[in-house]
């Protein structure tokens, strides 16, 4: 028996027996309220327990964190989920998606890349160049991207080394 999402007139998803998840969580997330939000959060996570090694159920959880705005366990649950079904054209779509959206452009880049090898028709080919496509707009126009690829010790140490010699030079006064 497979756990599904269904959703009702209200919009509050629900968990229910079938063969596959909606695609799309919700259209518009300015017409969910918050309480529905937070109680499909909830029904997820209970799904989630029940089924552990569902990549559809994490990736509907991490959609759920996400409109919620709770960046760091929609990012967990999406991880999650591309671990489980590496396969998973949505999995992968929609942490890719969460790293564009977070800006980590070159990062979203690989992951979106990785989507569009995964797409299996033409809609779904379609979805991931297009999101493609705007992460390069975005990576040539005029945001930056930053890597940390140094280690930031001794800048800390020599900021936590110059605010002690200024502690000291105020007391000594």
């Amino acid at each position: 028996m497979s756990t599904t999402l269904a959703t009702t007139k209200s919009n509050a998803p629900v968990v229910t027996t079938g063969a596959s998840l909606p695609s799309v969580f919700w259209r518009d997330p300015q017409t969910v309220a918050p309480e529905d939000i937070s109680a499909s959060i909830k029904t997820l996570e209970q799904a989630c327990l029940a089924e552990p090694r569902s990549a559809n159920l994490r990736t509907c959880l991490g959609m759920a964190y996400a409109m919620n705005f709770e960046v760091s366990k929609s990012m967990d649950a999406l991880e999650v989920a591309v671990t489980i079904d590496p396969g998973n054209f949505w999995a992968q779509l929609k942490y890719s998606e969460l790293l564009y959206r977070l800006r980590v452009l070159n990062r979203a880049e690989e992951e979106t890349r990785k989507a569009l090898d995964l797409a299996t028709n033409s809609w779904q080919l379609s979805i991931a160049r297009k999101q493609l496509q705007e992460i390069r707009t975005l990576k040539h126009a005029c945001v930056r991207n930053v890597e940390w690829s140094k280690p930031l010790t001794a800048p800390a140490l020599v900021l936590s080394a110059m605010l002690l010699v200024v502690f000291a030079a105020m007391m000594w006064k």
